[in-house]
Parts: structure tokens; sequence; C-alpha cells
């Protein structure tokens, strides 16, 4: 699996891309086949979806991958998204993989989280941060 995502990563690395993305959109992202608990990606892309959170720079984003395995406490957030080509989903926020990627990993955008969830998304994201 590794070899197969070495592949994929080779390729990747070669883009040079300028794309317009903003907090809220959700975009297939090549995220890889990584160690133990990581979150990784499936299929032949070794892709997920994850929300773009903020732009850092013009090749650098915070992202959080969803999945379609419900959760919802501390470090999950459960919500509902209209998907561009298979209507609404259901997901989870995979708040406690938040991260930073490369705009190169980026595939295709496939929907938007809502405002309420997004903000929701964020409050939970910042508790990770804060020592109780």
């Amino acid at each position: 699996m590794y070899d197969e995502w070495n592949e994929v990563k080779k390729s990747t690395q070669e883009k040079h891309r300028k794309l317009g993305i903003k907090p809220r959109e959700i975009f297939w992202l090549k995220i890889g086949h990584n160690l133990g608990s990581e979150e990784y990606g499936k299929g032949k892309d070794f892709a997920r979806p994850v929300i773009i959170v903020r732009r850092l720079t013009s090749d650098l984003f915070i992202g959080i991958p969803i999945t379609t395995t419900i959760k919802n406490n501390d470090y999950f957030h459960s919500f509902t998204y209209n998907n561009k080509t298979r209507g609404d989903i259901d997901n989870s926020a995979m708040i406690l993989q938040v991260r930073t990627y490369s705009i190169k990993r980026v595939l295709s955008k496939i929907g938007i989280v809502n405002k309420q969830d997004f903000n929701e998304i964020l409050e939970k994201t910042k508790n990770l941060f804060n020592p109780i």
C-alpha cells in the first residue's frame, strides 16, 4: 500500500496549480496512506473529503477530513451537506484529525458546510487547543 501511495505522491508533487478555495468548502484531497490511527485516503488516489478551514498561504491551508461514520462529541461533529453528485449526505467532521495540507493535494470540490455547522466545528477545533 505504501509503495502505491508513494507513486501517487510523486505525481502529485509535480503539480503546479493555483486554485481558489474558501472556508466551508468541501474538496476531495489526496491525503495518502498514513500511519497508525492517522486518517488516510481510499481508492486509487488515496483520497478523502476535507473541509477547508482556513487558507494560510497560496499553497497551504488548514483542513478537517470528514467521514460517513456518524459521531458527535468533543472530537467529531455530525452534519449533512449537499454533495454535487450524490445529494444530501450525513457526515462527521473528524476534528481530532485537523492538519495543514498543500493545495497540490486538491482534486475536486464536492460541496459546502452550512454556516451554523461550520461555526460549531470551529468552536470544537479551538477547544482541542484549550488545556483543561
